[in-house]
Protein backbone atom coordinates (compact mmCIF):
# COMPACT_ATOMS: atom_id res chain seq x y z
CA UNK A 1 0.00 0.00 0.00
CA UNK A 2 2.70 2.35 0.85
CA UNK A 3 4.59 1.66 -2.47
CA UNK A 4 1.24 2.68 -4.36
CA UNK A 5 1.10 5.94 -2.13
CA UNK A 6 -1.28 5.22 0.48
CA UNK A 7 -0.43 8.10 2.95
CA UNK A 8 -1.32 5.40 6.09
CA UNK A 9 0.59 2.64 8.02
CA UNK A 10 -1.67 0.86 10.56
CA UNK A 11 -0.61 -0.77 14.35
CA UNK A 12 -0.76 -4.42 12.95
CA UNK A 13 1.17 -3.80 9.96
CA UNK A 14 4.06 -3.25 12.06
CA UNK A 15 6.10 -6.13 12.66
CA UNK A 16 9.11 -4.37 14.51
CA UNK A 17 9.58 -1.64 16.74
CA UNK A 18 12.91 -0.02 17.55
CA UNK A 19 10.67 2.01 20.25
CA UNK A 20 8.10 3.28 21.42
CA UNK A 21 7.39 7.02 20.05
CA UNK A 22 6.27 10.33 20.77
CA UNK A 23 3.70 12.41 18.69
CA UNK A 24 5.53 13.79 15.91
CA UNK A 25 8.68 11.47 16.06
CA UNK A 26 9.87 10.67 12.15
CA UNK A 27 9.06 6.81 11.59
CA UNK A 28 11.40 5.33 8.98
CA UNK A 29 9.52 2.62 7.59
CA UNK A 30 11.33 -0.13 6.40
CA UNK A 31 10.53 -3.25 3.97
CA UNK A 32 9.88 -6.21 6.05
CA UNK A 33 11.07 -8.87 3.27
CA UNK A 34 14.35 -6.76 1.89
CA UNK A 35 15.20 -4.11 5.10
CA UNK A 36 15.30 -1.37 2.34
CA UNK A 37 13.80 2.21 2.79
CA UNK A 38 10.01 2.63 2.32
CA UNK A 39 8.93 5.81 4.20
CA UNK A 40 9.05 8.62 6.59
CA UNK A 41 6.41 9.67 8.41
CA UNK A 42 5.08 10.88 11.79
CA UNK A 43 4.43 8.40 14.47
CA UNK A 44 1.15 8.82 16.18
CA UNK A 45 0.50 7.03 19.62
CA UNK A 46 -2.70 7.91 19.31
CA UNK A 47 -4.39 6.34 16.38
CA UNK A 48 -4.61 3.17 15.00
CA UNK A 49 -3.05 4.78 11.78
CA UNK A 50 0.41 5.22 13.43
CA UNK A 51 2.17 6.25 11.00
CA UNK A 52 1.22 9.25 8.73
CA UNK A 53 3.03 8.80 5.84
CA UNK A 54 4.88 12.26 4.81
CA UNK A 55 7.17 10.82 1.77
CA UNK A 56 8.51 8.04 0.04
CA UNK A 57 11.94 9.39 -1.13
CA UNK A 58 14.67 8.58 1.02
CA UNK A 59 16.97 11.54 2.49
CA UNK A 60 13.48 13.35 2.50
CA UNK A 61 13.97 16.60 6.01
CA UNK A 62 11.08 17.75 7.32
CA UNK A 63 12.06 21.04 7.74
CA UNK A 64 11.01 24.60 7.00
CA UNK A 65 12.28 24.45 3.03
CA UNK A 66 9.88 21.38 2.89
CA UNK A 67 6.69 22.87 4.69
CA UNK A 68 7.14 26.07 2.39
CA UNK A 69 7.17 24.34 -0.81
CA UNK A 70 4.19 21.91 0.48
CA UNK A 71 2.09 25.25 1.06
CA UNK A 72 3.10 26.61 -1.75
CA UNK A 73 2.10 23.74 -3.70
CA UNK A 74 -1.03 23.67 -2.31
CA UNK A 75 -1.61 27.28 -3.01
CA UNK A 76 -0.76 26.74 -7.11
CA UNK A 77 -3.63 24.24 -7.04
CA UNK A 78 -6.42 26.55 -5.82
CA UNK A 79 -5.33 29.70 -8.23
CA UNK A 80 -7.80 29.13 -10.50
CA UNK A 81 -10.67 28.88 -8.24
CA UNK A 82 -9.13 32.17 -6.50
CA UNK A 83 -9.89 33.87 -10.10
CA UNK A 84 -13.61 33.71 -9.88
CA UNK A 85 -15.47 35.59 -7.25
CA UNK A 86 -14.46 33.76 -4.60
CA UNK A 87 -12.25 34.29 -1.41
CA UNK A 88 -12.82 31.18 1.14
CA UNK A 89 -11.46 28.25 -0.03
CA UNK A 90 -9.63 24.84 1.73
CA UNK A 91 -5.69 25.40 1.39
CA UNK A 92 -4.37 22.15 2.85
CA UNK A 93 -6.88 19.23 2.02
CA UNK A 94 -5.01 16.78 4.86
CA UNK A 95 -3.71 13.56 3.07
CA UNK A 96 -4.34 14.72 0.09
CA UNK A 97 -2.39 17.70 -0.19
CA UNK A 98 0.44 15.42 1.93
CA UNK A 99 -0.04 16.94 5.12
CA UNK A 100 -1.54 13.77 6.89
CA UNK A 101 -3.80 15.20 9.51
CA UNK A 102 -3.58 18.85 8.54
CA UNK A 103 -6.83 21.20 7.46
CA UNK A 104 -6.38 24.43 6.70
CA UNK A 105 -9.18 26.82 5.29
CA UNK A 106 -8.71 30.31 4.58
CA UNK A 107 -12.09 33.33 4.87
CA UNK A 108 -11.29 36.43 3.32
CA UNK A 109 -7.49 36.27 4.32
CA UNK A 110 -7.94 34.60 7.73
CA UNK A 111 -6.40 31.09 8.04
CA UNK A 112 -8.00 28.61 10.16
CA UNK A 113 -5.75 25.86 11.42
CA UNK A 114 -7.19 22.49 11.83
CA UNK A 115 -5.28 20.03 13.85
CA UNK A 116 -6.41 16.76 14.09
CA UNK A 117 -3.44 14.84 15.40
CA UNK A 118 -0.87 15.78 17.83
CA UNK A 119 1.71 14.74 15.72
CA UNK A 120 1.49 18.24 14.06
CA UNK A 121 2.32 20.42 17.40
CA UNK A 122 5.87 20.10 17.50
CA UNK A 123 6.46 21.75 13.92
CA UNK A 124 3.56 24.66 14.76
CA UNK A 125 6.06 27.56 14.08
CA UNK A 126 7.41 25.71 11.19
CA UNK A 127 3.41 25.12 9.86
CA UNK A 128 2.91 29.16 10.77
CA UNK A 129 5.61 30.60 8.64
CA UNK A 130 5.21 28.78 5.55
CA UNK A 131 1.37 29.56 5.77
CA UNK A 132 2.34 33.26 6.03
CA UNK A 133 4.64 32.62 2.85
CA UNK A 134 2.16 31.50 0.48
CA UNK A 135 -0.24 33.45 1.49
CA UNK A 136 0.39 36.35 3.13
CA UNK A 137 -2.62 36.43 4.93
CA UNK A 138 -3.62 38.64 8.27
CA UNK A 139 -4.37 36.10 10.42
CA UNK A 140 -3.74 32.33 11.45
CA UNK A 141 -6.34 30.53 14.00
CA UNK A 142 -5.75 28.19 15.65
CA UNK A 143 -8.64 25.02 15.87
CA UNK A 144 -8.07 21.71 17.32
CA UNK A 145 -10.08 18.41 16.99
CA UNK A 146 -12.28 17.40 20.18
CA UNK A 147 -9.56 14.61 20.68
CA UNK A 148 -6.47 16.68 20.47
CA UNK A 149 -7.98 19.83 22.53
CA UNK A 150 -8.92 16.72 25.34
CA UNK A 151 -5.08 15.51 25.24
CA UNK A 152 -3.59 18.60 24.53
CA UNK A 153 -1.10 19.45 27.95
CA UNK A 154 0.43 22.65 26.67
CA UNK A 155 -0.62 26.31 28.20
CA UNK A 156 1.17 27.69 25.16
CA UNK A 157 -1.04 26.73 22.25
CA UNK A 158 -5.21 26.22 22.77
CA UNK A 159 -8.17 26.01 20.85
CA UNK A 160 -9.35 29.13 18.51
CA UNK A 161 -5.43 30.75 20.03
CA UNK A 162 -4.52 33.30 17.40
CA UNK A 163 -0.56 32.46 16.42
CA UNK A 164 -0.79 34.85 13.58
CA UNK A 165 -1.73 38.80 13.73
CA UNK A 166 -4.90 39.82 14.98
CA UNK A 167 -8.44 39.04 14.63
CA UNK A 168 -10.86 42.14 13.94
CA UNK A 169 -13.72 39.68 15.13
CA UNK A 170 -14.18 36.01 15.16
CA UNK A 171 -17.22 36.55 12.47
CA UNK A 172 -15.21 37.36 9.28
CA UNK A 173 -17.26 38.26 6.29
CA UNK A 174 -16.17 36.23 3.01
CA UNK A 175 -17.94 35.88 -0.48
CA UNK A 176 -18.54 32.74 -2.84
CA UNK A 177 -19.55 33.36 -6.00
CA UNK A 178 -21.02 37.30 -5.65
CA UNK A 179 -23.17 35.84 -1.90
CA UNK A 180 -21.78 36.92 1.25
CA UNK A 181 -21.22 34.32 4.05
CA UNK A 182 -20.31 35.19 7.69
CA UNK A 183 -17.54 32.18 9.41
CA UNK A 184 -17.21 32.51 12.86
CA UNK A 185 -13.66 31.15 13.12
CA UNK A 186 -13.09 30.89 16.61
CA UNK A 187 -16.64 28.77 17.57
CA UNK A 188 -18.30 27.98 14.61
CA UNK A 189 -18.34 24.20 13.42
CA UNK A 190 -15.18 22.30 11.70
CA UNK A 191 -13.29 25.96 10.68
CA UNK A 192 -16.95 27.98 10.30
CA UNK A 193 -18.23 27.26 7.57
CA UNK A 194 -18.92 23.90 5.06
CA UNK A 195 -16.59 24.87 1.71
CA UNK A 196 -16.85 21.52 0.28
CA UNK A 197 -20.27 21.84 -1.71
CA UNK A 198 -19.52 25.42 -3.38
CA UNK A 199 -19.84 24.04 -6.26
CA UNK A 200 -23.22 22.69 -5.71
CA UNK A 201 -24.31 26.22 -4.19
CA UNK A 202 -23.25 27.91 -6.86
CA UNK A 203 -25.42 25.52 -9.41
CA UNK A 204 -28.25 25.63 -7.42
CA UNK A 205 -27.80 29.50 -7.48
CA UNK A 206 -28.07 29.43 -11.06
CA UNK A 207 -31.27 27.03 -11.18
CA UNK A 208 -33.07 28.62 -8.91
CA UNK A 209 -34.36 32.03 -10.90
CA UNK A 210 -38.29 31.91 -10.31
CA UNK A 211 -38.50 28.49 -8.57
CA UNK A 212 -39.41 27.50 -4.70
CA UNK A 213 -36.69 25.66 -2.61
CA UNK A 214 -36.74 23.48 0.06
CA UNK A 215 -33.32 23.46 1.64
CA UNK A 216 -33.15 20.63 4.23
CA UNK A 217 -30.69 20.27 6.72
CA UNK A 218 -30.14 24.02 6.31
CA UNK A 219 -27.03 25.39 9.04
CA UNK A 220 -26.08 28.69 7.73
CA UNK A 221 -27.89 28.26 5.23
CA UNK A 222 -26.06 28.34 2.16
CA UNK A 223 -27.78 26.73 -0.58
CA UNK A 224 -30.81 28.79 0.46
CA UNK A 225 -28.95 32.29 0.43
CA UNK A 226 -27.40 30.97 -3.24
CA UNK A 227 -30.89 30.25 -3.82
CA UNK A 228 -32.32 33.51 -3.05
CA UNK A 229 -29.72 35.32 -4.90
CA UNK A 230 -30.49 33.42 -7.71
CA UNK A 231 -33.40 34.88 -8.13
CA UNK A 232 -35.90 32.15 -6.15
CA UNK A 233 -39.34 33.67 -5.36
CA UNK A 234 -39.35 31.79 -1.99
CA UNK A 235 -36.91 29.45 -0.28
CA UNK A 236 -37.49 27.87 3.29
CA UNK A 237 -34.75 26.53 4.98
CA UNK A 238 -34.84 23.49 7.66
CA UNK A 239 -32.69 22.57 10.70
CA UNK A 240 -32.86 20.96 14.03
CA UNK A 241 -30.69 23.73 15.53
CA UNK A 242 -32.37 27.11 15.85
CA UNK A 243 -28.88 29.04 16.10
CA UNK A 244 -28.10 27.65 13.27
CA UNK A 245 -31.26 29.40 11.42
CA UNK A 246 -30.49 32.38 13.16
CA UNK A 247 -27.01 32.44 11.25
CA UNK A 248 -29.01 31.48 7.85
CA UNK A 249 -31.16 34.59 8.59
CA UNK A 250 -28.23 36.64 8.64
CA UNK A 251 -26.37 35.59 6.11
CA UNK A 252 -29.67 36.23 4.26
CA UNK A 253 -30.07 39.82 5.47
CA UNK A 254 -26.76 40.31 4.35
CA UNK A 255 -27.11 39.53 0.99
CA UNK A 256 -30.79 41.74 0.95
CA UNK A 257 -32.96 38.70 0.63
CA UNK A 258 -35.85 37.03 3.09
CA UNK A 259 -35.97 33.57 4.20
CA UNK A 260 -37.92 31.39 5.46
CA UNK A 261 -37.16 28.99 8.26
CA UNK A 262 -38.70 26.07 10.12
CA UNK A 263 -36.85 24.54 13.32
CA UNK A 264 -37.60 20.66 13.83
CA UNK A 265 -36.13 17.23 13.18
CA UNK A 266 -36.16 16.63 9.40
CA UNK A 267 -37.96 13.78 9.21
CA UNK A 268 -40.72 14.85 10.76
CA UNK A 269 -40.75 18.32 9.09
CA UNK A 270 -40.58 16.50 5.53
CA UNK A 271 -43.77 14.16 6.72
CA UNK A 272 -45.38 17.05 7.81
CA UNK A 273 -44.92 18.88 4.54
CA UNK A 274 -45.98 15.59 2.39
CA UNK A 275 -49.26 15.53 4.65
CA UNK A 276 -50.00 19.35 3.92
CA UNK A 277 -49.42 18.67 0.17
CA UNK A 278 -46.83 20.89 0.11
CA UNK A 279 -44.28 20.79 -3.63
CA UNK A 280 -41.20 22.58 -3.81
CA UNK A 281 -39.77 23.56 -7.20
CA UNK A 282 -36.27 22.52 -5.77
CA UNK A 283 -35.54 20.26 -2.72
CA UNK A 284 -32.04 19.93 -1.57
CA UNK A 285 -31.47 17.39 1.16
CA UNK A 286 -27.90 17.26 2.83
CA UNK A 287 -27.40 15.59 5.98
CA UNK A 288 -24.69 15.38 8.69
CA UNK A 289 -22.65 12.52 8.23
CA UNK A 290 -24.49 9.59 9.24
CA UNK A 291 -21.79 6.88 9.36
CA UNK A 292 -18.79 7.63 11.53
CA UNK A 293 -17.65 3.91 12.34
CA UNK A 294 -18.23 0.81 9.95
CA UNK A 295 -20.93 -0.54 12.09
CA UNK A 296 -22.72 2.48 11.24
CA UNK A 297 -23.03 2.47 7.54
CA UNK A 298 -26.11 -0.17 7.29
CA UNK A 299 -28.47 2.56 9.79
CA UNK A 300 -26.88 5.19 7.44
CA UNK A 301 -28.41 3.93 4.49
CA UNK A 302 -31.43 3.43 5.60
CA UNK A 303 -31.37 6.96 6.19
CA UNK A 304 -30.12 7.96 3.27
CA UNK A 305 -33.22 6.09 1.88
CA UNK A 306 -35.91 7.19 3.79
CA UNK A 307 -34.74 10.79 2.82
CA UNK A 308 -34.96 10.10 -0.57
CA UNK A 309 -38.50 9.03 -0.84
CA UNK A 310 -39.58 11.83 1.46
CA UNK A 311 -37.98 14.23 -0.64
CA UNK A 312 -38.88 13.11 -3.82
CA UNK A 313 -42.83 13.48 -2.66
CA UNK A 314 -42.47 17.10 -2.16
CA UNK A 315 -40.40 17.92 -5.47
CA UNK A 316 -43.47 18.98 -8.22
CA UNK A 317 -43.21 18.09 -11.98
CA UNK A 318 -40.66 18.76 -13.73
CA UNK A 319 -38.91 19.89 -10.55
CA UNK A 320 -35.35 19.07 -9.18
CA UNK A 321 -34.21 17.06 -6.30
CA UNK A 322 -30.65 17.10 -4.94
CA UNK A 323 -29.52 14.61 -2.16
CA UNK A 324 -26.02 14.50 -0.80
CA UNK A 325 -23.91 12.54 1.52
CA UNK A 326 -20.63 13.60 2.90
CA UNK A 327 -19.97 10.34 4.87
CA UNK A 328 -16.85 9.02 3.98
CA UNK A 329 -17.72 5.27 5.44
CA UNK A 330 -20.80 5.38 2.88
CA UNK A 331 -19.17 4.32 -0.85
CA UNK A 332 -20.96 6.91 -3.70
CA UNK A 333 -22.01 3.60 -5.15
CA UNK A 334 -23.92 2.33 -2.42
CA UNK A 335 -25.09 6.17 -1.51
CA UNK A 336 -26.59 6.48 -5.18
CA UNK A 337 -28.13 2.67 -5.36
CA UNK A 338 -29.56 3.28 -1.77
CA UNK A 339 -30.81 6.78 -2.83
CA UNK A 340 -33.06 5.64 -6.11
CA UNK A 341 -33.97 2.58 -4.01
CA UNK A 342 -35.82 4.80 -2.19
CA UNK A 343 -37.28 6.94 -4.68
CA UNK A 344 -38.28 3.90 -7.17
CA UNK A 345 -41.05 3.13 -3.96
CA UNK A 346 -42.83 6.14 -5.31
CA UNK A 347 -45.90 7.17 -7.62
CA UNK A 348 -43.11 10.03 -9.88
CA UNK A 349 -40.59 8.87 -12.14
CA UNK A 350 -36.81 10.34 -12.04
CA UNK A 351 -34.04 10.58 -13.94
CA UNK A 352 -30.56 11.54 -13.64
CA UNK A 353 -29.02 14.85 -13.93
CA UNK A 354 -25.80 15.01 -12.65
CA UNK A 355 -23.37 13.56 -10.06
CA UNK A 356 -21.46 15.71 -8.15
CA UNK A 357 -18.53 15.21 -5.87
CA UNK A 358 -15.68 17.73 -4.30
CA UNK A 359 -14.60 21.13 -5.74
CA UNK A 360 -11.02 21.71 -6.54
CA UNK A 361 -9.93 23.52 -3.64
CA UNK A 362 -10.48 19.96 -2.26
CA UNK A 363 -8.69 17.50 -4.56
CA UNK A 364 -8.55 13.87 -3.89
CA UNK A 365 -4.88 12.07 -3.32
CA UNK A 366 -6.05 8.60 -2.62
CA UNK A 367 -9.30 6.46 -2.14
CA UNK A 368 -10.33 7.25 1.61
CA UNK A 369 -10.03 10.52 0.81
CA UNK A 370 -12.96 11.22 -1.00
CA UNK A 371 -15.92 11.73 1.27
CA UNK A 372 -18.37 14.27 -0.48
CA UNK A 373 -21.31 12.67 -3.19
CA UNK A 374 -24.18 14.86 -4.41
CA UNK A 375 -26.59 13.71 -7.24
CA UNK A 376 -28.97 15.81 -9.07
CA UNK A 377 -32.31 14.13 -10.70
CA UNK A 378 -35.42 14.99 -12.28
CA UNK A 379 -38.71 14.68 -11.31
CA UNK A 380 -41.66 13.82 -13.22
Amino acid sequence: MIKSGHPWLFDNSIVKQSREGNAGDTAIIFDNRYNKFLALGLYDPDSPIRVKILSTQNGTKVNQDWFIKKFKSAFSKRSALLRQDVNAYRLCFGENDGLPSLICDVYNGVAILKIYSRIWLPFLDQIKEAIVDALNCSCIVLRFSRSVEKDNTSSDISNGKIIYGELESEEVLFTEHGVRFTANVIHGHKTGFFLDHRYNRYKIQQLAKGKTVLDVFSYAGGFAVHALVGGATAVTAVDISKHALAIANKNATLNNVKLSTIAGDAFKVLKDLIDNNQTFDIVIIDPPAFAKAAKEIPTALNQYRRLAKLGIELVSKKGILLLASCSSRVAADAFYETIEQGMKNSRKSFSLIEKTFHDTDHPIGFTEGAYLKSAYYRIS
